[in-house]
């Protein structure tokens, strides 16, 4: 890569990681198009019109994944994509054609026009942890070449497995069509995102982080054995990857490895004021970490800058500032159920959100 700033494309630019990247790509220097499903939503749309360098280097863009060739004309001319945008709905009627079909597609229509348009370096998807790791037992650890077990999520439809085979087929996907068309195609694959956020709402990343703060049971399955990053360091890294000239092929991006257990101990010493549960019923005491490594990230020279503690304390004072989340004295989760009792390939890390 030649170091251009720009024009850069990042879809899903309103989102929790889209919005965080498209703040820090003004910061160092480049030129943004956004891409948003609404603009005039001036309400999601405002953080992003009120970033330190939006006035004379972002614009603002419709497309959506739904709609074929609507990314066409913000990606002309560009330098590079960041394409964040995906599908959420976990609650689809029709997740075959609501969530994987429009993915898979819009990915694909990007490659597209990318190759058509003749000005676009490369390419940067962000994945999830979730094309990684989804399979009937789990490892120790894993890595980049590892895929998720496309059969057994259809056939078993845990939480969220419709985007968990959404995110994978779009970056096989996207993998053979760049092989066959000489592309430069980066795939970054995060995993549970933490941090600060500027949207209004809460995002469902943190939702799932912030669970043994607020009570939600319903997440602890996925906490049981999780993996984060702070989301400063995911973009930092998509960037990183970007501009790197040897950068290829797929990229876990990952700093910290927990359990339930560990994640309460922690908030537990940090924030008193909550009353963060002791006990997770149907979980081992001796329950061990599952390992994903960032290696290949770390070889070509990428650092990370924040720990898990660094996470917890950015995510917890966003949410306070936006009133998301009480002070403390928050209403004692106790954890009556057995965790697992979700269905089968649950409990792992869904990873980054838009």
């Amino acid at each position: 890569m030649d170091g251009s700033k720009g024009p850069v494309v990042v879809t899903g630019a309103s989102g929790f990681v889209g919005s965080w990247l498209v703040r820090k790509l003004l910061q160092a220097g480049y030129t943004v198009r956004a891409t948003v499903r609404d603009p005039a939503n001036v309400e999601k749309n405002k953080p992003l019109l009120e970033l330190p360098g939006a006035k004379e280097r972002l614009s603002i863009w419709k497309a959506d994944l739904s709609d074929q060739g609507s990314f066409d004309d913000a990606i002309a001319g560009c330098t590079g994509v960041f394409h964040v945008a995906t599908p959420m709905d976990f609650d689809s009627q029709d997740p075959e054609n609501e969530v994987i079909k429009p993915t898979v597609e819009g990915m694909l229509s990007i490659m597209r026009v990318r190759k058509e348009t003749g000005t676009v370096k490369r390419i940067v998807f962000t994945s999830s942890a979730g094309s990684v790791n989804i399979e009937e037992r789990h490892r120790p650890a894993y890595v980049q070449d590892n895929w998720s077990d496309i059969d057994f999520c259809r056939r078993v439809k845990m939480t969220g497995w419709m985007y968990f085979v959404s995110k994978a087929l779009a970056e096989k996907a996207a993998m053979e069509y760049a092989s066959e068309n000489g592309l430069d195609f980066i795939s970054i694959i995060p995993t549970l995102v933490v941090g600060p956020f500027l949207s209004a709402g809460m995002p469902p990343s943190l939702v799932t982080a912030l669970a043994l703060i607020t009570g939600n049971e319903a997440h602890y399955s996925i906490l049981k054995q999780v993996q984060l990053v702070h989301l400063d360091d995911l973009c930092d890294a998509m960037t990183f990857l970007f501009e790197h000239p040897e950068a290829n092929g797929r990229y876990i991006c990952s700093y910290h490895d927990a359990t339930i257990h560990g994640l309460a101990t922690m908030l537990r010493d940090r924030f008193p004021e909550y009353r963060i549960p002791h006990k997770f019923p149907g979980v081992d005491d001796d329950l061990q970490p599952i390992h994903f490594s960032s290696r290949k990230l770390l070889d070509h020279g990428f650092s990370f800058r924040y720990t898990a503690e660094d996470m917890f304390d950015a995510a917890i004072r966003t949410c306070r500032e936006k009133d998301l989340i009480p002070l403390g004295d928050a209403p004692p989760p106790a954890a009556t159920g057995k965790l697992g009792a979700l269905a089968a390939g649950e409990g792992q890390a869904i990873g980054a959100e838009t």
